[in-house]
């Protein structure tokens, strides 16, 4: 307990006990813990206002439960050549939940995917 003491002061005590104690700790502070997933919304370039506007909800959704979201704009076939239009798409729709969550990065293009992942403000 106390091994400064003089002469140093210990406790005896049933191990197996004690290791079941901490094991039951662990258990309640693992029960105890929020998980945070990572949900993904895909986007088009072509995306309608109303399609745009149901994934909204949805990611606002997903903020407020406490969860991370991915959105990622898939570009196909000629859509490449218009990298700044798909780059201008991804950041409206980030801009519609800046009220529930922040960008982590800036919007990342990687082959034919440009993504950014928002996660929940805190409270």
């Amino acid at each position: 307990m106390s091994p400064s003491a003089n002469p140093p002061v210990c406790k005896i005590l049933n191990y197996s006990k004690y290791k079941f104690d901490t094991i039951k700790k662990e258990k309640e502070l693992k029960k105890n813990q929020k998980i945070i997933e990572l949900k993904e919304i895909q986007l088009s370039m072509t995306i309608s206002e109303h399609d745009i506007s149901y994934r909204v909800t949805s990611a606002i959704k997903f903020l407020q439960d406490g969860n991370k979201v991915k959105v990622v704009l898939r570009m196909k076939g000629r859509q490449q050549a218009y990298l700044k239009n798909c780059i201008a798409v991804v950041k409206d729709f980030v801009s519609r939940l800046a009220d529930y969550g922040t960008t982590e990065k800036e919007p990342e293009v990687a082959g034919r995917n440009i993504m950014v992942v928002v996660s929940p403000k805190k409270q």
